[in-house]
């Protein structure tokens, strides 16, 4: 059975989401990223520093909890938890990839972008989802919408999602965090700029909804 809450995903509003091209940036960022208050970081199994890039995090940055994103094979969870992942998530979840999410020994957010989608995961066990695409998909306003028929789900939802709208988001009752990137701008990564990452990491956790 996948867990029924997954612990660490449900003390930051925002939750950084990574593309780590540079192993050499990964301790760095994260370092940055904790500083600023967001501690929960996704690094996503976009490029091949990722994995290299999720060891440094957990062996360097001790008050980070890094997990592994872009999970799109049954595989890719495997890999992610002999790296230390501390947290999976996926773009979408067929169903074999459902069942290897199931399976795992870590908190897990199982993506999702329509109801039926929503619906057949909760069935599964799965409580809380990661809605993606989240602004192509509806953004809040089909958040807000599914909230009285799901009542029993929440989500993270992730994709457009930035400083301009990331509130709006956490104000909704059963969105738990937001995804995203802004805080982290590639431009201030390459310029390893990473007191600028530590500012926007401060703004972001500001948006905490306080429930």
């Amino acid at each position: 059975m996948p867990p029924a809450d997954p612990n660490p995903l449900l003390t930051t509003p925002v939750i950084p989401v990574l593309t780590i091209e540079r192993l050499a940036d990964a301790a760095p960022l994260a370092r940055a990223l904790v500083a600023g208050g967001l501690h929960v970081i996704e690094v996503t199994l976009r490029t091949s520093a990722a994995l290299d890039a999720l060891r440094a995090i957990a062996a360097e940055v001790p008050g980070a909890v890094a997990g592994l994103g872009t999970l799109i094979e049954p595989a890719d969870v495997a890999r992610a938890c002999k790296a230390g992942a501390r947290f999976l998530v996926s773009p979408g979840t067929p169903a074999k990839l459902a069942d290897a999410l199931a399976d795992a020994p870590v908190p897990v957010l199982p993506g999702c972008a329509t109801v039926s989608e929503a619906m057949a995961l909760a069935g599964r066990g799965f409580a809380v989802l990661k809605f993606f695409p989240a602004e192509p998909s509806g953004g809040a306003r089909w958040l807000k919408a599914v909230a009285a028929p799901l009542p029993q789900i929440r989500f993270c939802p992730t994709g457009g999602i930035d400083a301009g709208n990331a509130a709006a988001y956490l104000a909704l009752s059963n969105v738990i965090a937001v995804g995203g990137s802004w805080v982290a701008p590639a431009d201030a990564v390459v310029a390893r700029d990473f007191a600028r990452v530590t500012t926007l990491a401060r703004a972001a956790a500001r948006l905490r909804s306080g429930r």
